[in-house]
């Protein structure tokens, strides 16, 4: 299967981009689709972290405004560390940066879990979803980057109380949804280490 490009033109250019292309697609019956035009947000590629402190059982959370949710209940999500991959950076570093600037923790023992579109249809971002674990002690407070606008509440939550608020849909963004669903399948072994 293949794809051809016929044009691809840029709409709209601030915080994010918005491209447009017009292509077409092999087909599975074969031969090739018409001339598709389909519009992309550009985002660039992002790493969240599931911090864990697994001697106390607790997650390490953050909550803050997203706009995306603006017609929900509430605009405050509950949400991962993450932030988007700048290119002199590798992964790893931009997990443990922002774990510092969003949290104000250290992190050990850190893993990577998967790496997942967020929103294929029209979003090209990639996530890199990482493990590590962070003292819960030292967690809580106000937390971001003044000059990326930031205001963000970290929580600490109890493994028990998050899978509560999941279950109940108080967690309802992909990643954090995501990283407890593979907690759940990984806690025993986590806690048993």
């Amino acid at each position: 299967m293949d794809w051809t490009l016929i044009n691809k033109k840029i709409v709209y250019q601030g915080f994010l981009s918005i491209e447009e292309y017009q292509l077409r697609h092999d087909l599975y019956d074969g031969g090739q689709s018409d001339v598709i035009t389909r519009q992309l947000m550009e985002r660039g590629h992002a790493v969240a972290v599931l911090l864990f402190d697994p001697d106390a059982d607790n997650l390490i959370l953050i909550e803050q405004f997203r706009i995306g949710a603006k017609d929900d209940s509430t605009p405050w999500l509950v949400e991962l560390v993450a932030g988007m991959i700048e290119d002199d950076e590798s992964i790893e570093q931009v997990a443990i940066r922002e774990c510092k600037e969003e949290a104000g923790v250290e992190i050990r023992n850190v893993r990577e879990i998967m790496t997942y579109y967020s929103s294929p249809g029209g979003c090209s971002e990639k996530v890199t979803l990482y493990y590590a674990e962070a003292d819960s002690s030292l967690a809580g407070g106000i937390y971001g980057l003044d000059e990326e606008h930031e205001d963000i509440n970290v929580k600490v939550v109890s493994y028990t109380a998050a899978l509560e608020q999941l279950e109940k849909g108080f967690i309802n963004s992909a990643t954090p949804i995501i990283a407890l669903q593979w907690l759940q399948l990984h806690h025993d072994e986590l806690i048993n280490q």
